[in-house]
Order: structure tokens, then C-alpha cells, then sequence
């Protein structure tokens, strides 16, 4: 399977790009436009860096979410995972085993979006933010963190 983007809506007017989104999708953007969580859960952090787990079934859904740090991420699996996008642009991305891309933030870069599972395979990523970069971190609340299970070190 290739690394194919498909578009299914183009980006939305510069005066209003969510315009043409539904209600509720709209409603989400604004709600959690400002989220750290670029996965399920956070698995580990020190101070160079954040890993991430983020795993979709089919019809799944990682709300919106800011990226501001340099990171990777890479799949093990084959599926396809829709992208929305604060600029209201919709993309279905065709993910194959193996795929890895990385991604820069200089000073006050940031880009903000949310995923959907819209394949028949689970999704499943590992991302590595870098905490070193031009951007300061976003805060990370305890619920997204993973907790041991009780009794474990």
C-alpha cells in the first residue's frame, strides 16, 4: 500500500474555513482546539521527550489537537485515517506498515487537526514529540497519562 492523501473537501473560505463543517464538528474544533493530546495516551516522558500511543478501530475518533512541537510519528498497520483540519479542509490518507514522517515547528508554528478511522483496520501510531524545540509544551493533564495498573511500580 502507498502513502496516497485523497481529498474530500477543499480548505474552507480564508474569512471562515470551518463554514461548511457540520454543527458539532464545528463545536468540537472550538472546544479542543487547544489540546495537547496527539495520542490515546501518554505512555512516557522525561525531559527530551513525549511518546505517544494513539490507537483507532474503525469508526474511531482522536478529537482536535495542536501540534507545536517537533515530532515523528510511525504505524505498524495499513489503513486509512481521515484528516480535518483547522483551515476546513478534509483528507483521507491511505497509511501503510512501516510509515514513519517527522515534522518541524519553528517559533509560533502550529497546526491543528483531528482523526477519524474511516478504514476497516485499526489505526494504530506511536509519536515522539521533542520538547527541546522553539515552541514551549502544552500542559498534558494527568487523565491523558498512562496509569499503571494498581500494584505496579
Amino acid at each position: 500500500m502507498d502513502h496516497r492523501i485523497v481529498e474530500i473537501a477543499p480548505p474552507g473560505p480564508a474569512e471562515d474555513p470551518l463554514r461548511d463543517w457540520p454543527e458539532h464538528l464545528r463545536n468540537e474544533f472550538e472546544a479542543n482546539q487547544f489540546g495537547p493530546g496527539v495520542g490515546n495516551v501518554l505512555v512516557s516522558e522525561d525531559d527530551r521527550v513525549r511518546v505517544w500511543h494513539l490507537s483507532l478501530p474503525p469508526g474511531g475518533w482522536l478529537t482536535f489537537h495542536r501540534h507545536v512541537l517537533d515530532y515523528f510519528w510511525t504505524t505498524p498497520t495499513a489503513g486509512v485515517a481521515r484528516g480535518y483540519y483547522e483551515d476546513g479542509r478534509i483528507v483521507d490518507v491511505h497509511h501503510y506498515p512501516g510509515e514513519t514522517r517527522h515534522f518541524r515547528h519553528g517559533l509560533g508554528e502550529y497546526f491543528v487537526h483531528a482523526i477519524e478511522n474511516v478504514g476497516d483496520t485499526e489505526l494504530i501510531f506511536v509519536t515522539v514529540e521533542f520538547l527541546n524545540g522553539d515552541n514551549p509544551p502544552i500542559d498534558v493533564p494527568d487523565a491523558m497519562r498512562l496509569q499503571p495498573p494498581a500494584g505496579a511500580r
